[in-house]
């Protein structure tokens, strides 16, 4: 096991460059598997989410060459056999696998995948999806077996707008008969991000990033490059970093309209903030305004940094509010925040309430998931004293070379192995 070991209290100065998406690169990585022929990948972050994808890749046949953030995969010589239980529930993203591995051969085996606990999580838009195209799904425990003699466009109406269920819905129909449409589709970048890659290949997709996505079915996906998009997650995480203890830091390799939720509620806050095209300078401010927050989907403020902004948010002169909509389970971190000092209400299961400000003291506390652990090193990096953070694989899996670009700009920060 991990332990993440943070000595708080050290003032962040210097530049931290944004590494590829992590939500965008474990879609596009599966992706590829749509391919007859060879597909490179640039910008891949160096997390363990792709490692545990890679291991996937190899167990079909797949051939992988990574060499620094670049992937280069060769699908040519897949076998589609049942993906077990013990890899796929490293990652929730395996499900992705789901989808290609249906829209190229018509059949998929594998079990229920993995990822944070931060609430019931169901795929039931994913297989809505697939039935619209004429797939039978089969679920056997935590099995799936999902299978079609053909698919064939659909029209496909979310009930909300999940991003895996319209990533996957995407992946298989672009191999379908016909058109398909899907309403009510996520808008996220990183669903553009993945549409623009399979468009590259040869697929026919219009309207991603918009509610309304219309796919017209190919035969075959050929050769593809793709960039994966700066991670818009990490960069708020890094933002919401230098609020609490930066002097002009600088956040580079960031597309500014991704975050532009965060930037706003920071604004309304009275964070001292320059933004520019692709960067931003950052610094600690005294007497930050309390604000109300609500997770949404985008253009809205993100689910994944609910929990970062929470410990900004101990530091208002007053009372905030939070309401998380998108997870039931994701105030994991409230506890250990209040053991370090905070003083937050959980008003029921989707509300709490944060007054501030409250000096926070180092102390052992726990990762639950992965943007729990990201607040919890906001956390350490603003307390007096040290804090370790236990089960910090969560964290590892999802931010790239975190450690290195925080002792990079001053913060005293290391990983323990115990």
């Amino acid at each position: 096991m991990k332990q993440i070991e943070i000595d708080g209290g050290h003032i962040l100065e210097g530049t931290i460059n944004i590494s590829g998406a992590k939500n965008s690169a474990v879609a596009l990585v599966p992706a590829a598997l749509l391919s007859d022929d060879v597909v490179v990948i640039n910008n891949i972050p160096n997390i363990s989410d792709i490692d545990a994808l890679n291991e996937i890749l190899t167990y079909l046949g797949a051939e992988v060459l990574r060499e620094n953030d670049t992937i280069k995969i060769n699908s040519k010589n897949i076998i589609n056999k049942e993906i077990p239980e013990s890899i796929s529930k490293k990652l929730r993203a395996s499900y992705y696998f789901m989808s290609s591995l249906l829209g190229k051969y018509k059949h998929v085996e594998m079990f229920f995948p993995g990822g944070c606990s931060i609430g019931a999580r169901p795929i039931d838009q994913t297989l809505k999806g697939f039935e619209a195209l004429g797939a039978t799904v089969i679920e056997e425990g935590n099995k799936f077996t999902v299978f079609a003699d053909k698919l064939v466009g659909g029209h496909v109406y979310l009930d909300m707008p999940s991003v895996g269920a319209t990533i996957n819905t995407m992946l298989a129909a672009v191999k379908a008969e016909g058109e398909t449409i899907i309403e009510n589709a996520a808008k996220e970048p990183e669903i553009v991000n993945v549409a623009i890659f399979l468009n590259n290949m040869g697929a026919k997709i219009r309207g991603a990033g918009t509610s309304e996505i219309r796919i017209t079915g190919v035969n075959k996906l050929g050769r593809g490059f793709v960039e994966v998009i700066p991670d818009r997650i990490e960069a708020g995480t890094y933002i919401i970093a230098g609020a609490l203890m930066g002097n002009n830091l600088k956040i580079n390799n960031i597309i500014p309209d991704h975050i532009d939720s965060l930037i706003l509620k920071l604004k309304e806050m009275g964070v001292k903030m320059n933004v520019h095209e692709n960067h931003l300078f950052i610094s600690k401010t005294e007497n930050i305004k309390p604000v109300i927050v609500k997770t949404i989907g985008y253009p809205g403020f993100p689910t994944d940094l609910q929990q970062p902004l929470t410990t900004l948010l101990t530091q208002c002169s007053g009372t905030s509010y939070l309401e998380e909509t998108i997870y039931e389970n994701r105030f994991q971190n409230i506890a250990y925040l209040r053991n370090m000092g905070a003083s937050i209400e959980q008003l029921d299961k989707r509300h709490i309430k944060i007054n501030g400000p409250t000096n926070l003291t180092g102390m052992t506390v726990e990762a639950t998931d992965l943007r729990a652990g990201a607040c919890l090193v906001l956390a350490g990096l603003v307390a007096n004293g040290k804090t370790i953070i236990n089960k910090s694989e969560h964290v590892l899996r999802g931010y790239e070379n975190i450690v290195e670009k925080l002792n990079d700009v001053g913060a005293k920060i290391k990983i323990n192995e115990i």
